[in-house]
């Protein structure tokens, strides 16, 4: 077993609730997916193999991977949640095109520096952040 499967199913089993296979079959999805996805997106991932998948199934799924700590979503684009896995990566900047809406991850030590020195200065400790700038990626600054 993965271990983020097992943060799943410990999850899970806290709740009360069990790993069905639709359930593990989303789970793998999310984790296959290296992009950041809405549920719709995901949903025609999902049918492609596993037509036995409903959409309120992934619907009702998704709110607990959150829960567990396994994704988040961090950005809302044209009226969609958009989501990425998190578990055992790092906080990142999303870095987002108004005119493509390409969304590129970025790290950066700088950043992360600032913050902690503002976090210092007011006696805070961050657990996490979520940072988006919008601008215009290359591609479309060329057009």
């Amino acid at each position: 077993m993965k271990s983020y499967e097992k943060v799943f199913v410990d999850f899970l089993k806290r709740n009360n609730l069990k790993l069905t296979h639709p359930r593990s079959i989303i789970l793998q999805a999310v984790f296959r997916n290296h992009d950041h996805f809405d549920i719709e997106t995901l949903y025609d991932q999902i049918r492609v193999e596993h037509k036995n998948v409903s959409r309120a199934t992934i619907y009702r799924t998704i709110p607990l991977l959150v829960e567990a700590g396994l994704i988040k979503n961090p950005l809302r684009q044209e009226s969609k949640d958009r989501y990425e896995y998190i578990y055992g990566h790092r906080d990142h900047l999303h870095l987002v095109c108004s005119k493509c809406s390409k969304i590129i991850e970025a790290g950066s030590k700088q950043i992360e520096k600032l913050l902690a020195e503002i976090a210092q200065k007011h006696d805070f400790r961050i657990e996490e952040y979520n940072l988006v700038v919008s601008g215009i990626c290359k591609k479309c600054l060329n057009k």
